[in-house]
């Protein structure tokens, strides 16, 4: 996992950079999707998911999946993929409202799917190492520096 201002990227992620989001491919070739860390960051604590789509519903990329809210920030959260959405993450933010904010790379995921149009819009996402310095450049310019909220 590379780190920078507190910021982490695993690496063996996929990313789409302009919507702020990962995506970790599964076993069963599914795609499960998440903030990252520094768009986790910018909302701020969040005080509301609406999750727009329900499992056997399918979306189109670019398309919202889930509305995100903040004290600080009210927006989409957009599918870098097309396909069906197999699972939403609505009983972790239940839950722990938070849950995005303390672990999102982990138990703070938003939405798998099963991609649809994978072979056109695979080449869309930039693997870990391949994103880490735009995402680097873009820490330095904006002067983010990440951070995770406590118990």
């Amino acid at each position: 996992m590379q780190v920078y201002a507190g910021c982490a990227l695993p690496e063996e992620y996929l990313y789409d950079l302009e919507l702020d989001v990962w995506v970790r491919f599964e076993d069963d070739g599914s795609a499960r999707m998440g903030m990252t860390d520094v768009a986790q960051t910018l909302c701020g604590k969040l005080v509301s998911v609406s999750f727009q789509k329900r499992p056997g519903d399918r979306v189109r990329r670019r398309r919202t999946l889930a509305v995100i809210e903040s004290a600080k920030w009210v927006g989409p959260f957009r599918s870098p993929l097309s396909g069906e959405i197999l699972e939403v993450n609505d009983g972790a933010f239940r839950a722990d409202q938070l849950i995005a904010n303390r672990d999102p790379y982990g138990e703070g995921w938003i939405v798998r799917i099963m991609p649809s149009a994978l072979e056109q819009e695979r080449g869309e996402l930039l693997d870990g190492l391949a994103a880490f310095p735009a995402v680097r450049e873009r820490i330095q310019r904006e002067e983010i520096r990440c951070f995770r909220c406590a118990d």
